[in-house]
């Protein structure tokens, strides 16, 4: 893999997001939300928290979320659009976001 693939895996994942939607989804399914890049694609996606968590993708299913329409005083305005990514891990991996042992 080439310096400037890295590089760009290293900036597809922006994060975990954590909501009630994203924690069921773990507990039911297994499921890990990421919010990523607009432009990430779902194998980008996948050889980004390969490489940089250390762990095997089972599948990735991304969701386009589109920005809320908000008023600052009395003028509106427009949250950005973005992207999450749903990631299923295979058997016998694991993701510890606190750390606790």
């Amino acid at each position: 893999m080439t310096v400037v693939a890295q590089e760009r895996l290293m900036q597809v994942l922006l994060g975990p997001h954590m909501s009630e939607k994203s924690t069921l989804a773990a507990d039911q399914s297994g499921h890990i939300v990421f919010k990523v890049r607009r432009d990430a694609t779902k194998s980008e996606i996948r050889r980004a928290v390969e490489m940089l968590l250390d762990v095997k993708v089972a599948s990735v299913t991304v969701a386009h979320m589109p920005g809320k329409a908000k008023r600052f005083g009395r003028n509106m305005g427009r949250r950005p659009d973005w992207k999450k990514a749903y990631v299923r891990l295979a058997p016998g991996h694991e993701i510890d976001f606190i750390g606790a042992d």
